[in-house]
């Protein structure tokens, strides 16, 4: 069994990478991949060997949540953490100001003492209410011997807040002997709490976007339809419907179900009614529909009414299979973020080595004159260190690329696919079918008097279609089982120069492995039984979506329409998304590379007063995931 699993409480790549590596590790697991902004797990697991209770008891035990229980809601999980996240930063940042103007001695509070321990009050107050799940989340990572975002930010503020009591309670009297002022940190103690909840809180909105795709995809869905109960119509929710039942769709109303017709009318002919398909074949124009027509659940009659026979309910329809391919495909990870991912789990260790290392170099250089130094700089280590940034770069992307591919009519199942599809530079392409479509006005007993043009015609743009492609540089194959003379009139007729007629099923397989064995990129492009051996062997396999349910299972793209000028949008579109998750990766590890040596003081070794301090780390830190996640989103506004 393959489910797509919501997670709740992630934070950053450090723990979807937990995650993953506690789901692969249990037994019954064949794989698990987790994506962070999709906030969910795809699992593939045996659900003889294990439970969805057993892996949200393991889950829970690392201190994230699986969502398994019907009741509840993954919307409205999300929803009341976001309005919580939203006050808890709002508070912070009160919390903040205060100190901040009692730190600068913005207030009057009689003594510096009275300041320092009101700051003191205060600070911990924001530490447990407003930073609490850092510490706790550092906590149960700890006990598991893993560690995230979360430990970083817990260890950064326990320390500054614990240098600053000891310098409010015994600081004058102990570096009074080493000739050095006892300063308290707690306004960076509480900046830092209040910085990474106002990055998360700008990311969540951001990753919010990323989403949206299938958020679209679900809003087809009609909620409630209209049951044909005898002589009387009631409204009921949709998860009631069963097969079978009789079901009327008015002009405007989404089709609830898949189904059959079985009664249509409308004010232009009494035995059709139109149907708006667009949403599902990117056909402009209303399909009409009689007696027997199948109608698709989310598509609406544009003029008339139907009664329908509800045949495909709730995850067997149409709208509920593209919907769970999107999911699976932005759920699925590119071979770049799998060693993304791998860097993220000994990110953070990493990190907390070059803290102290950091600290040791600060003291052994000055004595304890400079260990106040020294604490700050490894703090400041500590908190710009940030892996969310590297591990949001190629997901976000990725989902952001697929959801929009969805949206013109191609349905990409996993990243690995978006990511070959820029490489493509040649295209073995079906005939009948796929480049032309049977002419439906003629009777097909007696064809042998009619001409080519009568049997049969182009699809629309597919000459367009074609001629962009080899725009491209892309070289295009036509294969077709037809005799020389119809081959050449349709190639001629496409703008295609290669193609071949009289073929096999073998005989496609072998162009494609005669193509690829010099050194080419393949895109195979088919809608029947006979095209699956090409299918396979293809580095890329496109189906049409009114092809045979056997084609698209192999393939891993399925164009839902019949306009093939998509195919040169999805391979611009993976072209984009490639370069913007090395343009996210390239800013990820060079914001660290920078900002990693100015946080430790590096500046000081040649004479420059500078150093990023722990207040601008924080700040920093969350505009650089923050950053991320808006650089992908670009993505939903390219052509």
């Amino acid at each position: 069994m393959k489910k797509v699993i919501p997670i709740v409480g992630m934070a950053c790549s450090a723990c979807s990478a937990n995650v993953e590596r506690k789901l692969n590790s249990l037994k019954g697991i064949n794989e698990a991949s987790v994506s962070l902004p999709g906030r969910s797990a795809l699992i593939d697991f045996n659900p003889e060997v294990i439970s969805l209770e057993k892996m949200k008891h393991e889950i829970n035990d690392i201190g994230y949540d699986m969502v398994i229980e019907a009741d509840r809601s993954l919307e409205e999980i999300e929803k009341r953490s976001f309005v919580i996240l939203k006050q808890k930063t709002i508070l912070a940042w009160i919390f903040s100001i205060i100190v901040m103007s009692i730190s600068m001695m913005w207030v009057d509070l009689g003594s510096r003492d009275n300041a320092n321990q009101v700051a003191m009050i205060i600070s911990l107050f924001a530490m447990i209410y407003c930073g609490r799940q850092f510490f706790i989340s550092a906590w149960k990572n700890l006990k598991h011997g893993s560690a995230n975002m979360d430990t970083l930010v817990a260890l950064s503020t326990s320390i500054s807040f614990v240098f600053s009591v000891f310098n409010t309670f015994w600081g004058n009297d102990y570096w009074a002997k080493e000739g050095i002022e006892a300063h308290t940190y707690y306004d960076a103690c509480v900046m830092i709490i209040t910085f990474v909840l106002t990055g998360r809180l700008l990311e969540e909105k951001a990753k919010d976007g990323t989403a949206s795709s299938i958020r679209q995809l679900m809003g087809m869905q009609p909620k409630t339809a209209r049951i044909v109960a005898g002589d009387h119509i009631e409204d009921v929710p949709i998860s009631t419907i069963e097969k079978g039942d009789i079901l009327e769709v008015r002009s405007g109303d989404k089709i609830p179900v898949d189904g059959v017709v079985i009664m249509a009318e409308s004010f232009m002919n009494s035995n059709a009614a139109y149907v708006d398909e667009s949403m599902i074949t990117g056909e402009p124009t209303p399909s009409e529909k009689i007696k027997g027509s199948n109608v698709i659940a989310g598509t609406i009659p544009s003029q008339g009414k139907i009664r329908m026979k509800a045949m495909q309910i709730g995850e067997d329809t149409a709208i509920a299979h593209i919907i769970r391919m999107v999911e699976l495909a932005q759920g699925s990870k590119a071979p770049v973020q799998r060693i993304v991912d791998k860097a993220a789990l000994v990110f953070v260790p990493i990190i907390v080595v070059l803290s102290l290392v950091t600290f040791f170099s600060w003291w052994f250089i000055g004595g304890n004159n400079f260990l106040p130094q020294a604490i700050i700089s490894a703090i400041s280590v500590l908190v710009i260190a940030c892996p969310c940034a590297m591990g949001l770069a190629t997901p976000t992307a990725l989902m952001v690329g697929i959801g929009k591919a969805a949206r013109e009519q191609v349905l990409i199942k996993d990243a690995t696919a978006l990511e070959k599809m820029r490489k493509v530079d040649a295209v073995v392409i079906d005939k009948t079918g796929t480049l032309t479509i049977p002419n439906k006005n003629i009777d097909f007993t007696n064809v042998d008097g009619l001409s080519l043009e009568d049997r049969e015609k182009l699809k629309p743009n597919a000459k367009e279609a074609m001629t962009e492609l080899q725009n491209m540089g892309i070289e295009i194959y036509m294969m077709s089982g037809d005799k020389e003379e119809a081959a050449r009139y349709w190639a001629e007729k496409a703008g295609i120069t290669n193609y071949k007629s009289k073929v096999l099923p073998q005989d496609k397989e072998n162009i494609v492995m005669e193509l690829q064995k010099q050194g080419k990129t393949v895109a195979m492009i088919g809608d029947g039984i006979n095209d699956t051996q090409a299918l396979a062997l293809a580095d890329v396999s496109i189906a049409i979506g009114k092809g045979t349910d056997v084609a698209m299972d192999v393939a891993q793209v399925t164009l839902l329409g019949d306009d093939l000028r998509n195919i040169p949008k999805a391979i611009r579109l993976s072209g984009k998304t490639v370069k913007m998750i090395w343009e996210n990766l390239f800013w990820a590890f060079i914001y660290n590379i920078i900002c990693i040596p100015l946080a430790a003081g590096v500046m000081y070794v040649f004479g420059i007063n500078f150093q990023i301090t722990p207040m601008w780390s924080s700040a920093l830190m969350a505009f650089s995931s923050v950053s991320v996640v808006l650089n992908s989103l670009r993505l939903k506004y390219t052509a």
